[in-house]
């Protein structure tokens, strides 16, 4: 475990500035691809920096995900204690952008406690080595928006069929609606249930204040 924990922290000082090749989760996806002998399910991605990524979708994941962002340090305990006292079901918000990073990057999906508590120390390491900005940047780019397109970009050129990312409110808030459950929520055929989704994060995207919640939060993110 110390050897595992050695690992990741050196790959979140390396991936402190440099791109991020790939993930925990695209190379899993690439795995089942290849075991299943189908080339035409590998993951599309492309790395993108954060100049160049929409800051409507940056404004529309917080919103969707995690509003709580910009003030915690990884873990969001009150998110965490109204999740738990739901009947102990798990409330969708209980695991921040953070969380999020950590488990595309670094790790695999299932409800373990062992993972969770991978997850959460790693999280917090992240906050203290990374800013929120590369912290966003990261999920921007490598959170799954379709069945193979891993970030922003890919979404963009291949599910909103759009040359360029400059996206709107209503298309920054269609790819958020996506998460994260992207075979749920598919963004080349939104359903109607999706469609609810995308309006009451559009509606959060401006009780945030647009996209001068991101430029006020600029010394923090």
């Amino acid at each position: 475990m110390m050897i595992y924990f050695f690992v990741v922290t050196l790959l979140l000082l390396i991936f402190r500035w440099a791109p991020i090749p790939t993930s925990s989760f695209m190379m899993q996806h690439n795995i089942i691809a290849w075991w299943q002998g189908d080339k035409d399910l590998f993951v599309r991605y492309q790395w993108v920096t954060w100049d160049n990524l929409p800051k409507t979708a940056a404004l529309a994941v917080i919103a969707a995900e995690d509003q709580r962002f910009p003030q915690h340090y990884g873990l969001d305990f009150h998110a965490i204690k109204i999740a738990w006292s739901t009947s102990g079901k798990r409330r969708r918000g209980a695991s921040t952008i953070t969380q999020q990073v950590v488990k595309n990057l670094f790790l695999w999906s299932d409800r373990s406690y062992f993972r969770k508590a991978l997850e959460a120390s790693i999280a917090v390491l992240m906050e203290t080595l990374w800013s929120k900005q590369r912290i966003l940047e990261v999920y921007l780019n490598i959170a799954q928006f379709g069945q193979q397109d891993y970030g922003v970009w890919s979404a963009c050129q291949h599910l909103l069929k759009r040359k360029s990312c400059h996206l709107n409110n209503s298309q920054a808030a269609l790819l958020a609606a996506a998460l994260p459950a992207p075979s749920v929520y598919r963004i080349e055929r939104p359903s109607q249930r999706m469609r609810k989704k995308q309006r009451w994060i559009k509606k959060q995207m401006q009780q945030l204040g647009g996209l001068k919640y991101l430029y006020l939060l600029s010394n923090n993110i």
